[in-house]
């Protein structure tokens, strides 16, 4: 192989090692978990349960009224279960990454960096909760609930647009999640900071863009932009008007956001890696 070729297939070999190396530290998670199977099916209930609070109170507020911002209860349903869906396929995979600020506060990340394995790995597949599947259960139920209420005049972009809604959003809220951990090298205790803007930001997205200020908007949208996880998307799929008067053709640039968000996460990350310095302890 030449050099150049070395150096193509160099950043391919790390990606390769580091996929490799998180499905087995989650695989191991996986097995340890199985090992109490009720146990598991609890945990996972409780979480679809809780999760599952958050549409009650939307069915709440609809027990009152007709349209929240001029949309109904299955559009409302249908932003609510694409914003789950995405969210909680990423926080199945990356979810752990918010503990890196105690590891870093208290030195455990030193044994992660002696490992012949990519510590970003190493630390997203870190106490895998499968767990989590409640959450994506529960959104899936009401985005199900959604396409059988609605009224939608399907095209083949249309359908195509569920998925890429779904694994574009959900590589966004990783971007989120690994930006996120790179900021607790500096400030070592900022999960919570890292959560208003996942949890946070997915809660957002579970209403329609209609009862929010047009500086919210467009900083979802511009800034930081998560708009693109469901709302541009799904006003495709709607047929509905698009918020700040915004071309429609933004509906089909979720994956290249997602791409861009991605790689952005990932020199965020590789800045913060390099900048860690050991408690020495």
């Amino acid at each position: 192989m030449t050099e150049a070729a070395e150096v193509v297939a160099g950043p391919g070999r790390q990606l390769l090692a580091g996929v490799r190396a998180y499905w087995m530290i989650a695989a191991m998670w996986i097995r340890s978990t199985m090992a109490y199977r009720a146990s598991f099916a609890m945990a996972a209930f409780g979480n679809f349960a809780a999760t599952g609070l958050d549409f009650v109170g939307i069915l709440l507020m609809f027990s009152h009224v007709d349209a929240l911002g001029g949309y109904t209860l299955p559009e409302v349903a249908f932003l609510y279960g694409t914003a789950g869906a995405a969210f909680g396929l990423s926080d199945l995979v990356m979810g752990s990454m918010d503990r890196l600020g105690r590891r870093v506060r208290d030195g455990t990340l030193d044994t992660l960096l002696v490992r012949p394995v990519p510590v970003l790995a190493q630390i997203a597949a870190d106490r895998f909760a499968l767990r989590r599947l409640g959450r994506i259960t529960q959104g899936l139920l009401v985005l199900g609930y959604a396409l059988v209420v609605l009224d939608i005049a399907w095209t083949p972009l249309k359908v195509l647009m569920l998925p890429m809604m779904i694994l574009s959003g959900a590589a966004i809220f990783a971007a989120v999640f690994v930006a996120g951990a790179a900021f607790q090298f500096w400030a070592q205790d900022a999960s919570e900071v890292q959560n208003s803007f996942t949890y946070g930001g997915t809660t957002l997205l579970q209403y329609p863009p209609t009862v929010f200020a047009k500086d919210l908007v467009r900083g979802v949208t511009f800034v930081f932009p998560l708009a693109f996880v469901n709302w541009l998307p799904a006003l495709y799929v709607l047929d509905r008007p698009y918020p700040l008067d915004l071309p429609s053709w933004l509906a089909f640039l979720p994956p290249l956001v997602a791409g861009a968000c991605c790689a952005l996460a990932g020199v965020a990350w590789r800045v913060g890696l390099r900048s860690y310095r050991s408690t020495g302890s």
